[in-house]
């Protein structure tokens, strides 16, 4: 039997028509930015969602299919330090603890890429936060030992993404490409070529509320 090789993999990751992934002014209050949580409102009417959260309801379709897809056979998660909270340069304290209260909806560790260490931070349900100082290839050792087999999932912000996709390490990428105009905050492919980096479209399909995009990462181009 052939083993199943680890992905590195970016999914659900919302953009707006002009290619933005977050808006701007991120704050406590407005985490995704400013009107930032109009590009991911395709997620929160998914009867997926809904179960992540822990409520009822819900829809299925193409949206609630791909969102589900981006959950499964999960060993790691990956996210910049924005995506963790609002909080920047050196930690005040320990008190902040990420956006999602005592039960993260990941469920496995997570490595947060920070210039800041701070001790891992161990939630409810299996989330584990680990703060990484070392850089993108560090995290991804780690990611790739504590994954056992399983996939990775880089889950932001734009930056992080970018870092990943120049260096050809992510096999996979969902974006999710909403009808909204933000007008600044993060591009998502800013300076990035991903034709010369050898990726490549392998499926499109739309819903009412979004258009999905995968694209794969061809290593025999380069």
């Amino acid at each position: 039997m052939t083993e199943k090789k680890t992905k590195v993999r970016v999914a659900s990751f919302s953009i707006s028509l002009d290619g933005y992934g977050a808006a701007t002014d991120q704050s406590l209050d407005n985490p995704m930015g400013i009107d930032g949580k109009a590009v991911h409102e395709w997620v929160f009417s998914t009867r997926w969602w809904s179960q992540i959260v822990g409520q009822e309801g819900g829809t299925e379709g193409i949206d609630n299919d791909f969102l589900k897809r981006g959950s499964e056979n999960l060993g790691a998660w990956i996210i910049g330090r924005n995506m963790f909270g609002p909080v920047r340069g050196p930690w005040p304290d320990m008190n902040w603890k990420g956006w999602w209260g005592n039960n993260p909806p990941y469920h496995v560790p997570v490595y947060v890429l920070t210039h800041y260490a701070r001790p891992p931070l161990k939630m409810e349900g299996g989330t584990t936060f680990y703060f990484i100082t070392e850089g993108i290839h560090d995290a991804l050792a780690k990611a790739r030992e504590a994954a056992n087999g399983k996939d990775i999932r880089i889950g932001g912000g734009a930056n992080i993404i970018q870092q990943y996709l120049r260096e050809g390490l992510i096999d996979e990428l969902h974006i999710a490409i909403t009808p909204t105009i933000l007008g600044g905050g993060e591009r998502l492919f800013d300076n990035v070529d991903l034709r010369k980096l050898g990726y490549e479209c392998v499926r499109f399909e739309a819903s009412e509320k979004v258009t999905h995009v995968i694209l794969q990462h061809n290593k025999k181009s380069l």
